[in-house]
Formats: C-alpha cells, structure tokens, sequence
C-alpha cells in the first residue's frame, strides 16, 4: 500500500474563505473564531447548519469573512475530528 492509505480527499477554502478554530460559543447562532490568517473574527452558524451540524469548541471550520465587517464571518463548513486532525498533520492549520 501506499503511503497515503488513511487519507481522506478533504474540503479546501475557496479563494474567499479561511481555515479557523472555534474558540468560544457565544449563544444566538454565534462563535468565535481564531481564523488562520491571524485574526479574531464573530461567526455565524448559518439556518441551514442550525440542528444539523452541531459545532462546538475546538472544532475546525471554514469561514467566509464578510467584505464589509472584516471581524465578522460565515461558517460554511465543520470538518470531523480525524478530518481536522489530517489538516493538522499536513501543516494547513497552526495551533
């Protein structure tokens, strides 16, 4: 087999969207993120997301900042636990 057996074909950001880290639940459909790009943004858990997929603490997301608030952002996608633990491995997210 080959080296690569384990891994997965994982979800990359598009041009406008950044890995992050949540950090805090801050209720009403809001967290916060620690993005990679170095900054603290609020983020919203989006209708579509809401009782679906269940974000907590710790947990890789995707997130689109807006263009006209950049401290605040869109959460468009939750990688699993072994997922965000590959990206880890490969370097695309710093602790």
């Amino acid at each position: 087999m080959s080296d690569n057996e384990g891994r997965k074909d994982l979800r990359m950001p598009d041009d406008d969207e950044v890995f992050a880290v949540v950090t805090n639940m801050l209720g009403a459909n809001r967290v916060r993120v620690r993005c990679m790009d170095g900054v603290e943004r609020t983020a919203r858990i989006p209708g579509k997301m809401q009782k679906r997929i269940w974000i907590r603490e710790d947990d890789v997301v995707l997130v689109e900042p807006w263009d006209w608030q950049d401290e605040k952002a869109d959460i468009t996608w939750r990688y699993e636990k072994q997922e965000a633990d590959q990206l880890r491995q490969e370097g695309h997210i710093q602790e």
